[in-house]
């Protein structure tokens, strides 16, 4: 789920691809995209097939019976021994259940979604149906015919995000966690920002030669890009800091002196972000809320607060 499309960083856009149909985008990887297109689903999301025999598929996507049958005519004479799920949103999870009963494929996860921080406007995009049969964590890792996958767990966009590294390619399907089309949507009470930070300064220490994102075109140079990615995390919390010492002690004031240059319609997005961003400003001590931070919350800057670390 992306959240807007900042000028700070490299951001590559693809055209619209032809949906349904299986891309070979590297010696081990397919791609098909599901028919969901949405501001924050790009061209809709990204499917990948790892292998060639015993296969693995990654992010099988919304329960669309027109994507289910595209991956199983792409999979036509290939047995799926594993699906893998990158995290527990509508967009990502609900067609592992009709994969796993055409395919009879184990799935795999995390976990799923955290039910106990759940409020019903925030997480309105949760698949409270998903459980993996198997969870994996970081470090874990599964194999094919060919293919070595490693589970990476990248908490930040959801506390059960996942990327998958494929070890033959050096690359590692990043999810939702970076994408080169838009940033991503951090919404608490289950999206972090604070641990989306560390999850980027993890990708800072791996190898990784190409993401493949479950929505948009591939990164092809990472390191780069996520240090772009880091530093306008930064910088955005540098005009939070700014908003609250001019007086602006409330979040819709902050998204529309902040996001002028972002659509209305995805101010409540910015709204969101923006209090991932509080919350985690006031778990670090630079800001203070009266109460507990929520998006009601009168919000001002700690005496002390120097900067933006």
């Amino acid at each position: 789920m992306a959240a807007e499309i900042p000028a700070d960083i490299p951001f590559v856009g693809e055209a619209a691809p032809a949906y349904g149909v299986a891309t070979q985008v590297a010696p081990l990887v397919r791609r098909v995209v599901a028919r969901n297109p949405s501001p924050y689903t790009y061209w809709g999301t990204v499917t990948y097939i790892v292998g060639r025999g015993r296969v693995a598929v990654i992010d099988p996507g919304p329960d669309l019976p027109e994507h289910v049958d595209a991956l199983m005519a792409a999979l036509e004479g290939e047995r799926v021994s594993h699906i893998l799920v990158t995290h527990a949103h509508r967009d990502h999870s609900p067609a592992a259940a009709p994969l796993k009963a055409r395919t009879g494929a184990t799935t795999c996860g995390f976990g799923p979604h955290r039910d106990d921080r759940l409020g019903p406007a925030v997480e309105e995009g949760a698949d409270p149906d998903f459980a993996p049969d198997e969870r994996l964590a970081d470090g874990d890792a599964i194999a094919g015919e060919g293919w070595t996958i490693e589970a990476v767990h990248t908490p930040g966009h959801t506390s059960n995000h996942l990327c998958f590294a494929l070890v033959e390619e050096r690359a590692l399907f990043s999810g939702d966690h970076v994408m080169a089309w838009s940033t991503s949507v951090i919404s608490p009470p289950d999206g972090d920002m604070g641990a989306y930070m560390a999850s980027l300064d993890k990708l800072l220490g791996r190898d990784d030669r190409v993401l493949w994102p479950a929505h948009g075109p591939a990164v092809r140079d990472p390191k780069p890009f996520v240090r772009a990615f880091i530093a306008h995390r930064r910088a955005r919390e540098a005009e939070i800091m700014t908003c609250l010492r001019e007086g602006r002690t409330r979040i819709p004031e902050m998204v529309a002196a902040i996001y002028t240059d972002v659509p209305r319609q995805l101010h409540p997005a910015a709204a969101r972000s923006v209090l991932a961003h509080l919350v985690h400003m006031v778990e670090t001590g630079r800001v203070r809320c009266a109460g507990p931070p929520d998006e009601a919350g009168r919000y001002s800057a700690a005496p002390d607060a120097v900067g933006n670390t």
